[in-house]
């Protein structure tokens, strides 16, 4: 449809249902939403040129519910999609060149046949670009080019991807664009997983991609890197009396990379006891049994954080069959265990090299005295040392949460989200 078109069809309010649905919003938030998608099509029409024939995709933000440090041992996790998400504005070229702007970058221009790494390229967002197109090439898709306008409100360093959502939007776009569709959310988070591992050059695990790909509640056991076991919950949390807040504890992530390093490392390193790599190929009693002699081998953090993966990686399942039961008491129940492990054995709220630095912890402890009186739950969110605290919060009490927490955190430290429906997708 034609930029002029999409633009007056959104105005009319043609997409407000579809935009009610996938950001699971009332009417009172709509008209963000279509002026949102309004001035990207401008911004694009700016950028790109006007009567272009457009399509236009979003990928959402996740966030980790479930399995806190499971996914690099080859464990279960239980994410979601958030109602943040990448939006873009596309349309194709009719040549090689691929052009991708996103609103406050400098563009991103590549030749859809010049695929090979380029080792200066890491770390940029153009890497992941060529190693998505890569890797549809190498599964026998032809790729041409095309035009992007991308613009994103998930929240930058808030454990919620916005790199994996912007993954999952170029491989979606690219999906649409050459491949008639074909290939499944996984086979799109698999392939945004490839372009970061091997053009962006972080060895990233597949919770983040697959979490935005699929949408919803979902949970994903590892156990087999290759064909990971991805399944959708059916659970209407809009309706389940609570509100998903992220907390921004104000931490810096900044000399924090050996705290993360380490726990990987010291659970591999407790699996290469037993002669495995990861700690889900070693039976739990085998552990428990083996305690003296991992003493004087690996050491007692290394201890603490594989029992709580041990521990972690069957809570998921709880978690997954409380939610299929909507029994969401015992899942806040569980969700407070998950921080409790996280914290007492994980060992991942603060960073031993900056003691004086405990936010996440200050702000686990706020939300203890603030939501056990009324019902609520928290825990550690994504990776921990810094960085943000997820809530369950009751709905009516919301306003007061966000109140005393921002008191004493500072304004604007609270987001309430909600899970939305649908992975990426093509919105028109």
């Amino acid at each position: 449809m034609l930029s002029a078109k999409v633009k007056e069809f959104i105005l009319q309010g043609n997409y407000d249902e579809s935009l009610t649905r996938l950001y699971v919003c009332g009417s009172e938030k709509i008209e963000y939403y279509r002026s949102r998608l309004v001035g990207t099509v401008e911004a694009f029409e700016a950028k790109f040129g006007t009567g272009r024939d457009i399509r236009i995709f979003s990928a959402p933000g996740r966030t980790e519910v479930g399995g806190n440090h499971t996914d690099h041992q080859r464990g279960r996790v239980l994410a979601a999609s958030v109602n943040l998400d990448v939006i873009a504005v596309v349309a194709k070229n009719g040549g090689s060149q691929v052009n991708v702007q996103s609103k406050g970058y400098a563009m991103d221009s590549l030749n859809a046949t010049e695929l090979q790494v380029i080792n200066t390229e890491c770390n940029t967002s153009r890497s992941l670009i060529r190693g998505i197109l890569a890797r549809f090439t190498e599964l026998g898709y032809p790729m041409g080019g095309f035009d992007a306008y991308t613009t994103s409100n998930v929240l930058s360093g808030s454990g919620l991807s916005s790199s994996a959502a912007f993954e999952v939007l170029i491989g979606t776009i690219v999906n649409d664009l050459f491949c008639g569709n074909k290939e499944s959310a996984v086979k799109i988070a698999q392939i945004g997983q490839y372009a970061e591992n091997v053009y962006f050059g972080k060895p990233c695990g597949l919770m983040d991609q697959t979490a935005s790909s699929v949408g919803g509640f979902t949970t994903i056991d590892f156990k087999d890197a290759q064909q990971p076991k991805v399944e959708q919950i059916n659970f209407d949390f809009a309706n389940c009396g609570y509100a998903l807040c992220i907390i921004d504890t104000k931490g810096s992530h900044a000399d924090l990379t050996p705290d993360y390093a380490a726990i990987p490392a010291e659970m591999k390193e407790v699996a290469a006891y037993f002669g495995k790599e990861v700690l889900s190929e070693v039976e739990e009693e085998t552990f428990f049994a083996s305690l003296a002699p991992l003493r004087e081998t690996v050491g007692d953090r290394g201890i603490l954080r594989a029992i709580h993966f041990f521990e972690e990686n069957e809570r998921v399942l709880e978690e997954v069959a409380a939610l299929k039961d909507n029994d969401f008491n015992k899942f806040k129940k569980l969700v407070i265990e998950s921080g409790y492990s996280s914290y007492m054995y994980l060992q991942d709220v603060f960073s031993p090299a900056h003691v004086q630095e405990q936010g996440v912890s200050l702000t686990l402890a706020l939300c203890q005295r603030l939501l056990e009186p009324v019902g609520g739950a928290y825990r550690v969110h994504g990776g921990g040392f810094a960085g943000t605290v997820q809530s369950f919060v009751p709905i009516d009490y919301l306003p007061e949460f966000i109140g005393k927490m921002e008191a004493a955190l500072g304004k604007g430290s609270c987001h309430t989200l909600s899970i939305r429906p649908d992975g990426g997708t093509r919105i028109l």
